[in-house]
C-alpha cells in the first residue's frame, strides 16, 4: 500500500467539506461537517475530526494535508485572520501549526480562490481551450486565467503564465473587495454571495430576509420549476449577473486571459451569465455622443 494520500479541505462559511484524494487524483474518501459552531476549541475539534475519518476510510496514512481557506490570511505561516464567514477565527488561529501536532504531517494552506484558479490553470479549463486549439489547427495559446468562486462570499484567484498571483501580503485577487457600483458604500460580495442573493430576491418580493428560500430554490423558481415570485427571482438572478459582469470586466482589463465561474451559486448560470456577459460587452459613451467597447476584447 502506497502512503500518497492527500486530506484535502474546502473551508467555507456553511459546510466544511473534507476529502481524501490519491496519486491517482481519486476522491477515495469524503465527508461533509457544518462550519457553525459555538466555539473556537468546537470548530478546531471539528476539522479534526474531518480530517480523522477521512484518513481512516482512505486505507491508506496521508502524506500531507492540503486545502483551501478563505482570507485574509498568511499563508505561508497557516495563520488564518479575520474571516467574514468565519468568525471564530478572528484574532489570528495558528491554523498550520495546530493540524501539524495534531497529525505530524507536513500541512499546507492557501486562499480557495486561489486553489481553485491554479486548479483550473493546471488541470481545467485552461488546458482544455489550449488542448481545443491544437486540434483545431490554431497556433494561439492562453497562459493567463481569472478564477471566481460564487457560494458563502465571493472569492477569485489569478493566475499569470503559470504562477498564482499571491501578492506581498498574500492578498491579491480579493476582488471581493471591490466596491458595489449601484452602492458604493457596499462590497460588491454583498451582492455575489449566497446572503447577497437573498437580499435581492427578498427585497423584490417583498419577504423578510427569514422568510427568503435559498439560492436553489430561488433558480428553480425563476425557472418555473417550483412555486414562487418568478418574476422578483429573475430580476435578483439578472441584477446578480450585472454586478458580476462589472467586477470581471474590470479585473479582466488588467489580466487580459481566461475567465472560470466556480463555487455553489454557479449551478445557476442560466439566469445570470447571460446579463453578465452582456453587461461585460457593453459599451461606454464619448462627450461627443460616440461609443466605444467597453473592453477591448468581446466575452
Amino acid at each position: 500500500m502506497n502512503n500518497r494520500t492527500i486530506l484535502t479541505l474546502d473551508a467555507g462559511g456553511t459546510n466544511l467539506k473534507f476529502n481524501a484524494i490519491d496519486q491517482h487524483q481519486n476522491n477515495v474518501a469524503s465527508t461533509i461537517l457544518p462550519s457553525a459552531a459555538k466555539s473556537l476549541d468546537e470548530l478546531l475539534n471539528r476539522l479534526v475530526e474531518g480530517f480523522l475519518e477521512i484518513d481512516r476510510n482512505s486505507g491508506n496514512r496521508a502524506m500531507a494535508i492540503s486545502f483551501s481557506f478563505p482570507g485574509p490570511a498568511d499563508y505561508i505561516l497557516g495563520i488564518i485572520g479575520d474571516l467574514e464567514n468565519l468568525p471564530l477565527f478572528r484574532g489570528g488561529v495558528a491554523l498550520k501549526a495546530f493540524l501539524e501536532m495534531k497529525f505530524k504531517l507536513p500541512v499546507f494552506i492557501n486562499n480557495d480562490g486561489d486553489l481553485f484558479a491554479l486548479g483550473e490553470a493546471m488541470n481545467g479549463l485552461l488546458p482544455h481551450i489550449n488542448k481545443q486549439l491544437t486540434k483545431a489547427g490554431h497556433t494561439k495559446r492562453y497562459h493567463n486565467l481569472l478564477g471566481v468562486t460564487l457560494g458563502t462570499g465571493f472569492g477569485a484567484g489569478i493566475v499569470l503564465n503559470g504562477k498564482l498571483l499571491l501578492g506581498d501580503n498574500s492578498s491579491g485577487a480579493e476582488i471581493n473587495r471591490m466596491s458595489n457600483p449601484a452602492n458604493m458604500n457596499q462590497s460588491v460580495e454583498e451582492v455575489l454571495s449566497i446572503r447577497g442573493l437573498r437580499n435581492l430576491y427578498a427585497e423584490e418580493a417583498d419577504l423578510a430576509f427569514e422568510e427568503t428560500p435559498q439560492p436553489s430554490d430561488i433558480y428553480r423558481i425563476g425557472m418555473g420549476e417550483l412555486e414562487g415570485n418568478r418574476k422578483a427571482a429573475i430580476i435578483a438572478w439578472e441584477y446578480f449577473g450585472e454586478i458580476l459582469g462589472e467586477v470581471l470586466a474590470n479585473t479582466i482589463t488588467l489580466i487580459d486571459g481566461l475567465i472560470v465561474i466556480g463555487g455553489g451559486l454557479s449551478g445557476a448560470w442560466k439566469l445570470f451569465l447571460p446579463k453578465a456577459v452582456e453587461t461585460m460587452n457593453g459599451r461606454f459613451f464619448k462627450p461627443d455622443g460616440q461609443t466605444i467597447p467597453r473592453m477591448e476584447v468581446f466575452a
